[in-house]
């Protein structure tokens, strides 16, 4: 589904996968004193706009999401299906569609993407893009998830909070790139990521993972736990996607919270 212009792309995925009446049709109808069937969400329903007025990306920050200058997309999806290890494949999502984002850039543009754990994408110490996957409570048995994902295209005028710290393929090209050959390659690469994770080829996603992220070794960074402001060195990530980080004293496995990032 496309808008011209929309509040947010998952928030409209959300309530599509919420909504018993998203599929188009109507609740069966069932004898009295049986259960109700399910309804089956649109798994693959893809929510793409022109523009956003209210886009965000984790932990509540906001998207500044211009017309026509970048892909603002989301895509219902449902992880917990997967052959094996339903819950690791639910862990392993947001990664996933990072690699297939840096992939699909890459093809449709010869760019190489750093990933930042672990949901941005980066080109030198500047994000090109990022990734937000949420989860949806519906009625059927498997909750779905959206992915939503943001990425700078074209070189705009970016507000002052965002001159030093945020980048567009364009501004890095030096050249126009073509965002509808950009959404078809990225949306080719989730669903090719997507059935690596289905089919439990876990460690492919996570060697693929790795080679493009270079800052989840050797870089320091900060955060805030319950014993207060710790700092260390990342040393990689395990096989459920949690950053690793080294103080001295342990290693910390960070699995969600703020990171800052001294690189």
């Amino acid at each position: 589904m496309f808008y011209p212009t929309i509040q947010s792309t998952n928030d409209a995925a959300a309530s599509l996968a919420a909504d018993p009446q998203a599929t188009g049709r109507a609740p069966v109808p069932v004898a009295a004193g049986s259960q109700p069937v399910p309804f089956v969400h649109p798994e693959g329903a893809v929510i793409v706009a022109d523009e956003q007025t209210a886009g965000r990306g984790r932990r509540g920050h906001g998207w500044f999401s211009p017309r026509g200058s970048g892909l603002y997309v989301s895509v219902v999806l449902t992880p917990g299906r997967a052959v094996s290890d339903p819950r690791r494949a639910i862990r392993l999502l947001t990664l996933a569609a990072g690699v297939a984002l840096a992939e699909a850039i890459e093809e449709a543009t010869g760019l190489t993407i750093d990933l930042k754990w672990p949901n941005d994408l980066y080109v030198g110490r500047k994000k090109l893009g990022g990734i937000l996957a949420e989860a949806v409570t519906n009625a059927s048995t498997m909750a779905p998830v959206v992915v939503g994902y943001g990425i700078n295209v074209l070189a705009v005028r970016l507000p002052p909070e965002l001159v030093d710290r945020a980048t567009s393929l364009e501004s890095e090209l030096g050249r126009v790139v073509d965002r509808d050959r950009l959404f078809i390659e990225t949306l080719a690469a989730l669903g090719r990521r997507y059935d690596d994770l289905l089919g439990g080829k876990f460690d492919g996603i996570l060697d693929a993972w790795r080679r493009y992220a270079p800052s989840a070794c050797g870089a320091r960074v900060k955060w805030i736990d319950a014993s207060g402001e710790q700092s260390g060195m990342t040393e990689g990530i395990d096989g459920d996607g949690a950053l690793l980080v080294e103080t001295g004293e342990r290693t910390h496995r960070i699995v969600g919270g703020e990171l800052t990032w001294e690189i």
